[in-house]
């Protein structure tokens, strides 16, 4: 199967957050939207994951409608279940409870067997320093990486 490679990355969540842990879910999706990932129309920049009902969903994950769909076509942003073991599912649910972290989307792909995988992460929100110290590595990257090449 000679497909190219789906990555879809959340870069914001690396800028806005410091990344504790990190955990690949498998998601519940249509026939339409796992046609659509595999286009590459999805965007996971404004998703985040939620407990409801001791099952983690994740929302605002928007995956376009399929342009060969019929009416069975699907809900653009939908809530999606995520699919991890109980053991997982208990530890997020308890480090998710304490104060600044949250559970955060930081990369949508398809796996070697071809189901759609989302890579979570449990992250604390940086601060205002903390991004404008980001900001500044980035620069001082490129730069090193300018004078490498002359």
């Amino acid at each position: 199967m000679s497909e190219d490679k789906i990555y879809i990355k959340n870069k914001k969540a690396y800028f806005e957050y410091h990344i504790l842990d990190k955990y690949i879910a498998g998601i519940k999706l249509l026939g339409t939207e796992i046609k659509s990932i595999r286009e590459g129309k999805a965007n996971i920049n404004d998703a985040f994951c939620t407990f409801i009902n001791e099952q983690l969903y994740v929302r605002n994950l928007h995956i376009a409608e399929y342009s060969f769909g019929s009416f069975y076509n699907h809900e653009a942003k939908r809530d999606r279940v995520l699919l991890l073991n109980k053991k997982e599912l208990k530890k997020l649910l308890t480090r998710g409870e304490e104060k600044g972290l949250t559970i955060v989307p930081l990369a949508l792909f398809i796996s070697e067997r071809g189901f759609a995988k989302l890579e979570i992460g449990l992250a604390q929100g940086k601060k205002t320093f903390d991004k404008r110290e980001t900001l500044k590595e980035r620069d001082v990257k490129v730069e090193m990486d300018r004078a490498m090449k002359r």
